[in-house]
């Protein structure tokens, strides 16, 4: 299975629940319940309005689409990087997964998946 590392370092965000998400992001991902909002960005792209902001994530992503009806790959990957002391955030798409972890995390993620036969691309 192949991966991207993302150039980008990502921001986790806390936004006000009458919070407005702009679409015009390049990287978006956003969850919206009766008790909060959260969006992860580019952390050049995290509002100035958010309650809280968690900046110095990178991420990687799982390359080509992932059909529903496939089963074990996020915890294939999310096991590798617990054996490792890694935690991790994921957001999935509807076409597939992204992983992000702290930034201080990124090389050692990047060896352990490679040394388990995932193949880590840069963008």
């Amino acid at each position: 299975m192949k991966l991207k590392l993302l150039k980008n370092r990502f921001a986790v965000c806390k936004l006000p629940l009458a919070a407005e998400i702009g679409l015009a992001l390049e990287y978006a991902f956003f969850a919206k319940t009766t008790e909060e909002i959260s969006l992860v960005c580019k952390e050049e792209d995290a509002p100035k309005d958010a309650l809280a902001v968690e900046g110095g994530w990178h991420g990687f992503q799982i390359l080509g689409m992932l059909d529903f009806s496939l089963v074990g790959i996020l915890a294939k990957i999310s096991g590798i990087l617990a054996d490792e002391g890694i935690p991790v955030f994921v957001v999935s798409t509807y076409d597939t997964d992204y992983i992000f972890m702290k930034n201080d995390f990124c090389v050692k993620a990047t060896h352990a998946l490679m040394a388990n036969g995932y193949e880590v691309y840069g963008e």
